[in-house]
């Protein structure tokens, strides 16, 4: 039944990536208060690691340990991101988590990285009645996403991931490899310490 099933509240829809109402109360109010929590990361002066650390437990879902998160970082809920020990967001990040973004340890984000789980219907009419969806994306251990990448709704990436500044991400790829391009490909395959593989 889509987006209709009785009973469902418009959270339980956007989280069993269903069509669900983008400006429903419960959402709405949700993602404000995430934008005070984010924003105040603004606030909080480079120096004072402690503030910060304490402010993204807050806002993330679940945290590891040792984790920067830089301004000015965006992010729809807070709520669904998880991420591991060592993780690394530099400045303006955007991760729009409508369902789950879930990162393993020792992730890096280089400036302006974009990891989407929203989307909207391709169909006309729901698309206008500003119904939405999304699909969970989830990044292995050891992740280095370059500057200006963006990361689409339903994409997992494997342990060892490299990609490169630029690149779009359709779709999902394996352990050890390097991506690059739009949409992005493999462009060199690695060992398990991260080292290229010379054919």
């Amino acid at each position: 039944m889509g987006w209709q099933t009785v009973g469902q509240s418009e959270y339980d829809k956007m989280m069993a990536e269903e069509l669900y109402d983008v400006n429903d109360e419960q959402l709405v109010e949700e993602r404000l208060a995430a934008r005070d929590l984010y924003e105040e990361l603004t606030t909080i002066p480079f120096r004072d690691k402690a503030r910060q650390t304490a402010l993204v437990q807050r806002l993330f879902g679940s945290v590891g340990q040792n984790v920067e998160v830089r301004p000015r970082f965006v992010c729809d809920y807070g709520y669904n991101i998880h991420v591991g020990d060592n993780f690394f967001a530099n400045f303006d990040c955007i991760l729009l988590d409508t369902c789950d973004i879930t990162i393993g340890n020792n992730a890096l984000l280089a400036p302006r990285v974009q990891i989407y789980t929203a989307a909207h219907p391709l169909n006309v009419a729901d698309r206008t009645s500003w119904l939405g969806v999304g699909q969970p994306v989830k990044i292995g251990n050891n992740a280095w996403i370059g500057g200006n990448a963006t990361i689409l709704p339903g994409v997992t990436l494997g342990d060892n991931v490299v990609v490169g500044g630029g690149s779009v991400v359709t779709k999902s790829f394996g352990d050890n490899v390097v991506l690059a391009g739009n949409p992005a490909r493999v462009i060199k395959q690695l060992d398990a310490q991260g080292n290229p593989i010379e054919y």
